[in-house]
């Protein structure tokens, strides 16, 4: 027997221990054959090896059962060895069917025309998982050294490549796609993920990511056709010209796309921006000083790095509010108005505002209800508004932009699945009709906004500007964001968004989320404890039938609850749908009060609120017993981003926790409980 044959039968009878679906071993264990025994992955056999000595066959079952799916936006996961992984194979797999399908679709143009490659700030320096003792092929791996790779790939296809000189945002490249008439770009990013993950988001000819069904031929190309990688030397490459580097011509076009954006002239504001270590600092930051205001980079958060090392949780996300954590000191010595932060990828953005000596976190739809009001009142003042003025939005975002459009005589695109690419597509469409003109913003829950036609992607630079001169208008008049917004609810009703979601990871958690979905779209349920359902509508059904394609089912695979309404409601909603792209299933709920007297609204918001709370417990914890777990209330209040095994875990230890308060000494005490939370990584105690 050779000692490939007794590795996999070792792995196999590891696989036997673990409760799960025999599909997924059997996978796996495909995988793991071909990772040992081909010349390709030579490199990887001994941290192979190791692992399977080391008999983590979760964690190797994980690695390996499946390769790493292309979801809502594109290929994105953790970072390591194995299918399932990002690395470098998976990498130069994905550009060498990327290469097949451009050539399918284009031909020589494809080679002529070029793809573009952008990349930002992340690193792979995680610890503990593999043998640091042998060598390892994704230690240190990062998103440059990914971009080197594709490009690597793209022009031993023969196809032109325009690689950034250094980390840019993905709207830059959204910009230089259609600036350098490419057909197709990759922005390697995992945006506002964990360090320890990479990947990359696929673009199309129009600056867009891929829609169904082009997503899914892409993924065939992939995932069926590719039976050799292509592998060009980069040097190589770039001396016979098949790869351009660009970098400040690109830039400047960009920022002139941005800066005429502007709807205001007031500039009196003092910003503290926090670019989360990541790439806005060449677009949102250079923006806004362009502009005239007063910018100051937080001094924590604006050095370029892959470890989100001051970023609490070192998630750089802006829709956490723990995201502002390190910036909110700064801002009070300097005196801001305003903090602004933006992901590592630069497309999403996050605000804070100063009222009454305190800060408030404004969540992705109150910033979407602020700019949608904001950019129709400035047009109607200017005689810009038409028939053929437009705000487009995801089905999930707040559908009080809805009614302001509405009331505003501006047509709103409304029902989208969720995805910025669906709102791309929806310009595309404007754009060959001739009536992009009249597009004033399209905006979405997930902090992501973009004004203006120049790119197909969200971005935070446009939506900065005009948040920012809003908010100095506003200041003007010694009144701010908050205040504007207290008026758009007196106005229309308060509409009270909230998201959470159940984490639940590797191929367990994945079986766990189709038990979810499974039981809900196929039961009848008539009530959540007091919450009785009016109506259900499942994305599944609907035009077109049938489904355009494997990934345009698993992007309608939602589920939205209507639910008869209470005393002081408009309406009560609860939308369910997995995640794209990370392994979680996600809850938007939603109670849209009525309009009401401006002195009454904050009574008027803590009923709804309440509401929402209720509902939200009804629902979720209805959920959790599907997975056979009885969730305590308390439990509502852990961090809601952690993953479900370790809110179960914090339960198994809460009594040694309590138990604490009886050890005398402070420190001894700290230590104690860094100790009993070490298994919630950085920051246990936030």
């Amino acid at each position: 027997m050779t000692n490939t044959q007794k590795l996999l039968n070792k792995a196999r009878a590891g696989f036997d221990t673990l409760n799960i679906a025999d599909k997924y071993k059997e996978s796996s264990l495909k995988w793991l054959e071909v990772w040992l025994t081909e010349e390709a992955f030579k490199d990887y056999v001994a941290q192979i090896t190791y692992l399977i000595k080391k008999e983590n066959w979760n964690f190797l079952l994980d690695s390996f059962y499946q390769v790493i799916p292309f979801g809502t936006g594109g290929r994105r996961g953790l970072v390591g060895i194995g299918p399932n992984r990002i690395n470098i194979w998976t990498v130069q797999a994905s550009a060498q069917g990327h290469s097949q399908y451009l050539i399918e679709q284009y031909g020589d143009q494809a080679k002529k025309r070029g793809v573009v490659l952008t990349y930002d700030v992340r690193k792979y320096t995680q610890e503990g998982v593999y043998d640091e003792s042998l060598p390892n092929p994704v230690k240190n791996l990062d998103c440059k050294q990914l971009a080197v790779a594709a490009a690597e790939v793209y022009t031993a296809n023969e196809i032109k490549v325009y690689m950034f000189e250094d980390v840019r945002t993905t709207p830059e490249l959204s910009f230089a796609i259609r600036h350098l008439k490419a057909v197709a770009g990759d922005m390697f990013s995992a945006s506002h993920n964990l360090p320890t993950d990479n990947g990359k988001k696929v673009y199309d000819n129009y600056g867009g990511q891929l829609i169904p069904p082009d997503d899914q031929a892409l993924v065939n190309e992939v995932t069926r056709n590719v039976k050799e990688i292509n592998v060009l030397d980069f040097d190589k490459a770039t001396q016979s010209g098949l790869i351009e580097i660009v970098g400040k011509e690109i830039d400047d076009a960009y920022q002139n796309a941005v800066l005429p954006l502007s709807l205001s002239n007031e500039r009196d504001l003092k910003i503290l921006y926090s670019p989360l270590h990541g790439t806005g600092l060449t677009s949102v930051y250079p923006i806004l000083k362009t502009l005239g205001f007063d910018v100051s980079l937080d001094p924590q958060t604006s050095n370029l790095s892959g470890a989100f090392e001051n970023v609490t949780f070192n998630i750089p996300n802006p829709e956490v509010k723990e995201s502002f954590d390190t910036s909110l000191p700064y801002a009070e010595q300097i005196n801001a108005d305003m903090i602004i932060n933006t992901d590592p990828d630069a497309d999403r953005i996050g605000v804070m505002v100063k009222r009454d000596g305190s800060w408030e976190f404004l969540t992705g739809n109150e910033i979407g209800i602020i700019l949608t009001n904001y950019g129709i009142s400035k047009y109607k003042s200017a005689g810009r508004l038409n028939q053929n003025n437009v705000v487009i939005k995801t089905d999930v975002t707040t559908s009080l932009i809805e009614k302001i459009a509405r009331a505003n005589d501006v047509q709103c695109i409304g029902n989208l699945l969720v995805g910025f690419k669906y709102i791309g597509d929806e310009m595309n469409k404007l754009q060959k009709q001739d009536k992009i003109s009249g597009f004033i913003l399209g905006t979405e829950e997930s902090h992501g906004y973009l004004m203006g036609s120049y790119c197909r992607d969200k971005d935070a630079a446009c939506a900065a500007v005009w948040i920012a001169e809003h908010a100095a208008e506003l200041k003007k008049d010694n009144r701010s964001l908050l205040d504007d917004l207290s008026d758009i609810y007196a106005k229309y009703g308060y509409c009270h968004n909230y998201l959470t979601e159940i984490r639940l990871l590797g191929a367990k958690g994945l079986e766990q989320i189709n038990q979810i979905m499974e039981h809900l779209r196929n039961a009848n349920i008539e009530a959540f404890a007091e919450f009785n359902v009016r109506n259900r509508i499942d994305r599944w059904q609907g035009e077109p039938q049938p489904h355009l394609s494997r990934t345009d089912t698993s992007a309608r695979n939602i589920l939205i609850y209507h639910f008869h309404e209470l005393p002081n409601t408009a309406s009560l909603r609860v939308t369910v749908r997995p995640s794209g792209t990370e392994p979680k299933i996600k809850m938007y709920f939603e109670v849209f009060g009525k309009p009401c007297d401006l002195n009454n609204l904050v009574q008027e918001k803590m009923e709804i609120v309440g509401i929402r709370e209720k509902l939200e417990k009804s629902f979720m914890q209805y959920c959790y017993k599907l997975l056979n777990i009885d969730f305590p209330d308390r439990g509502f209040l852990l961090f809601w981003q952690l993953p479900l095994d370790a809110k179960l875990k914090y339960f198994e230890i809460e009594d040694e926790i309590t138990g604490l308060k009886r050890v005398a000494d402070k420190k001894n005490r700290k230590d104690k409980l860094n100790s009993l939370l070490k298994f919630l990584g950085a920051n246990p105690i936030e």
